[in-house]
């Protein structure tokens, strides 16, 4: 019987690529007060699809099948919206206050990848992000209790809005990963939802001043790197193992929030992020084998 695949390295990988994401969200936030949630979403998506289209095209990589080109437009269309509402959301609350917002989307996710995927949901990985919940619990909480934070109400619904969006999201990323390459994923996504942006452009688009060059480029970059990092990681383990890494984007949101906007962080942050770690582990650790469970029960 062949060993279980660990799924130590696709979970570090996912790490990883919600860390570079959230310094994306950094980028953004300030694109976002400045020239507008929609025009930054635009030009991001637009600098991200010359930068995918570049390995995309440069390694060689062949157009695919009709069937994944709609399972790609299907995702672009989700991530349009969902990318609009969540920065206007960011542009108007708190870094880390948005994204603890956003935590229940992992949840749905779980729930969702049973019904979608057929993915049957172990307990561990419940427990293991409910456990991570409480920490997200536990710093709103303080939060509040303290005061802390200029929160708009209509901020707060677009991002919840969006972490709904974001759910779905995390279903059809599993799925597109399975059938694509990371460079492909990575460059239909900002393609497709470059494509969906463009209906509103006569409306809403404007050419941003040169001075926002390096900010777009620099979130394009951003954004495009952890498409392919969050790709590769879930075509190698189920969803559910993997949607405890969002809650890690908390911490790395408090740290970009304190040092670019100058939010603080406190110790509610602490307490919290060590819940977060120790669900995480709960939620990725590998079942135990059958004959394993009868020897314990045995002893």
């Amino acid at each position: 019987m062949p060993p279980a695949r660990s799924i130590a390295v696709p979970f570090a990988v996912a790490c990883l690529g919600i860390a570079t994401f959230t310094a994306m969200d950094a980028f953004m936030k300030g694109l976002s007060i400045a020239i507008g949630a929609y025009n930054a979403t635009l030009w991001r998506t637009m600098a991200g699809t010359l930068l995918g289209g570049v390995l995309f095209f440069g390694a060689g990589h062949k157009l695919p099948v009709l069937s994944t080109l709609r399972l790609h437009f299907l995702r672009g269309g989700i991530v349009a919206g969902m990318a609009v509402l969540w920065f206007w959301g960011l542009a108007r609350v708190p870094m880390a206050e948005a994204i603890a917002l956003s935590f229940y989307a992992p949840l749905m996710a779980i729930y969702l990848a049973s019904i979608f995927l057929g993915e049957r949901v172990r307990q561990q990985a419940l427990l293991g992000s409910l456990l991570a919940l409480a920490g997200v619990a536990l710093m709103v909480a303080a939060r509040a209790r303290l005061g802390a934070g200029d929160t708009s109400l209509l901020g707060a619904i677009a991002i919840l809005c969006s972490a709904f969006l974001y759910a779905f999201n995390l279903m059809l990323m599993r799925k597109q990963a399975q059938l694509a390459s990371p460079v492909e994923v990575g460059f239909f996504q900002n393609l497709t939802t470059g494509l969906f942006l463009l209906l509103a452009a006569p409306f809403y688009a404007v050419v941003p001043d040169a001075s926002h060059a390096p900010a777009i480029l620099a979130s394009a970059g951003l954004a495009l790197v952890s498409l392919i990092l969050l790709s590769w990681a879930y075509a190698r383990a189920e969803a559910q193992s993997l949607v405890s890494v969002e809650y890690t984007g908390f911490g790395w949101g408090a740290l970009f929030g304190w040092l670019v906007y100058g939010e603080a962080v406190g110790w509610p942050v602490l307490a919290g992020t060590t819940l977060i770690v120790a669900g995480c582990l709960i939620a990725v650790r590998a079942p135990r084998k059958p004959e394993e469970v009868r020897l314990e029960a045995a002893l």
